[in-house]
C-alpha cells in the first residue's frame, strides 16, 4: 500500500505548482486581478514548504525495507515541493534587502524626462514625477554602483549604439528623438507581464558624450531591484561595445 503521505504530498506539491506556474500568465492575460495573482503566489508557496515536508515523512516511512510503498512519489513531492517555493521564497528574500522604490536613474539630481511614453502611463499607479532627495538617498545607498557612462564617442554616435543595444535587449522603442539625445522604451517582465518604462539620455561630454538611463515602473511600491538591474545590464551591454 502507498503511504498517504507520499500520495498526498505528491498531489500537493503538484497542486502548488500549477497555482504557482499560472499566477503570472493569468494576470497578464487578464484572467484574474493583480491581489490574486500575488496570493496565488504567495499562498502556494507556503503550502509546497509543507508538501515538502510531508513528502520528507513519506520517504522516511517508504524506504527500503518499511512495509509501506511509494518512496518515489515521496521523492518527487519533495523535488517538486522545492522547485515550486525556490522562486517565490528568492523574491520574498530580495524584497528585504532591497529599498522600496521602483525609479531608478543614473542621475538623481537631474534624471532624464519621460515625454513620449507619458500618454502610455495614462492611469498608471505609479507618476512620472521624479520623488526627490529620499528616493535619490535610497537609491544611493543600496544601489551605489548606478552612475552615468561616460561614452568615448561623439554624441551621435553614442545615440546610435545606445538605440541598438535597447533594441537588442527586447524593449518596444516608444521614441527616439536623436536631436535632444533621448530614447524612451518600454521593458515587459516576462512572468506578470509588468510595463516599466525606460528613458536614454546622451549628451556631448568628455571623453565623447555622457549616457543616462532612467528606468521606472508602472505599478508597485517596491520593484525588487529590478529597474536598478536593467539599468545596470543596458550599460553594461553598452560599455561593453566601446
Amino acid at each position: 500500500m502507498i503511504s498517504p503521505f507520499a500520495r498526498y504530498g505528491l498531489l500537493l506539491a503538484v497542486l502548488c505548482a500549477i497555482a504557482v506556474a499560472v499566477s503570472g500568465p493569468g494576470y497578464r492575460m487578464g484572467w484574474w486581478p493583480l491581489p490574486v495573482a500575488f496570493g496565488m503566489l504567495r499562498w502556494p508557496t507556503y503550502a509546497a514548504i509543507a508538501a515538502t515536508l510531508i513528502g520528507a515523512v513519506g520517504a522516511v516511512l517508504t524506504r527500503r525495507g518499511r512495509t509501506r510503498r511509494g518512496f518515489g512519489y515521496a521523492l518527487a513531492a519533495m523535488v517538486i515541493g522545492l522547485a515550486t517555493s525556490a522562486g517565490p521564497l528568492t523574491l520574498m528574500w530580495r524584497a528585504k534587502q532591497v529599498p522600496p522604490i521602483h525609479d531608478i536613474s543614473t542621475d538623481t539630481d537631474n534624471p532624464p524626462q519621460f515625454v513620449a511614453v507619458l500618454p502610455l502611463r495614462a492611469g498608471a499607479a505609479n507618476p512620472a514625477t521624479y520623488g526627490g532627495p529620499e528616493v535619490a538617498a535610497q537609491q544611493k545607498k543600496a544601489f551605489p554602483q548606478i552612475a552615468p557612462l561616460a561614452f568615448p564617442l561623439p554624441p551621435e554616435q553614442a545615440f546610435a549604439r545606445a538605440l541598438a543595444v535597447a533594441q537588442g535587449m527586447g524593449w518596444a522603442i516608444a521614441s527616439t528623438s536623436p536631436a535632444e539625445g533621448r530614447i524612451e522604451a518600454t521593458a515587459t517582465t516576462p512572468f506578470f507581464g509588468f510595463r516599466d518604462d525606460v528613458v536614454i539620455r546622451v549628451t556631448a561630454a568628455p571623453p565623447g558624450s555622457r549616457v543616462d538611463v532612467r528606468s521606472l515602473s508602472r505599478i508597485g511600491r517596491s520593484d525588487l531591484g529590478a529597474n536598478a538591474r536593467r539599468v545596470e545590464s543596458f550599460l553594461k551591454k553598452l560599455g561593453g561595445d566601446s
